[in-house]
């Protein structure tokens, strides 16, 4: 990646979190975005979703999970190994969670291991994907460290990618490379905004 690039990109990402961080009614504003995620044809139509769980002041996800697994599907979060790459686990309750790295929400470690537990990328239906800045193309971009480009390399092309931002995440240009991945849809507390996906 070319310096300049790189350099843009750090831009972004600093007004991005500072954005973030300044944005009020997180939670409230967090259940309207969820909620509106759980009414997408999309969400209706999966068997199998991801959800991410939030960290810092990302549109809040968490207090949204006990909804959701009263929605009839399978729902799934990620975690992180020590190899820095996303394992998915299946989740039944929230008291199956605990914080772990980062003081990240993640599975009991002791729940991790059994193989009903545990889910492949290819088994999602619908995918949830955080991020720090997007625009309306639905270029995105995380924290620089790769682990969702990484997850969502082995996504299904049919599973849609939806994105959760708070409007003051999107920018009017996103610089992008040619592997970057592009968002299906970008939620914000304002509209629903459809991306270029992975078309």
């Amino acid at each position: 990646m070319t310096t300049d690039l790189q350099e843009r990109k750090n831009q972004l990402r600093e007004q991005a979190h500072a954005n973030r961080n300044a944005q009020p009614d997180k939670d409230e504003i967090s259940q309207r975005i969820c909620a509106t995620f759980a009414a997408l044809p999309e969400y209706a139509a999966a068997k199998t979703v991801l959800f991410y769980v939030d960290v810092r002041s990302e549109v809040r996800t968490r207090h949204y999970l006990s909804t959701a697994l009263t929605h009839g599907k399978k729902i799934v979060v990620p975690w992180c190994n020590d190899q820095g790459e996303l394992e998915l686990f299946h989740l039944e309750s929230v008291d199956e969670l605990t914080i772990g790295m980062y003081r990240i929400l993640e599975p009991r470690p002791e729940l991790r291991s059994p193989p009903a537990k545990q889910v492949t990328p290819q088994e999602l239906d619908l995918v949830m994907v955080p991020g720090v800045a997007f625009d309306r193309t639905g270029a995105r971009m995380g924290h620089g460290k790769g682990y969702y480009d990484k997850l969502l390399q082995h996504a299904r092309h049919d599973a849609p990618l939806v994105a959760l931002a708070f409007e003051c995440q999107l920018f009017p240009e996103i610089p992008t490379a040619p592997h970057d991945i592009f968002m299906d849809k970008i939620i914000t507390e304002k509209a629903v905004y459809v991306g270029k996906g992975r078309r």
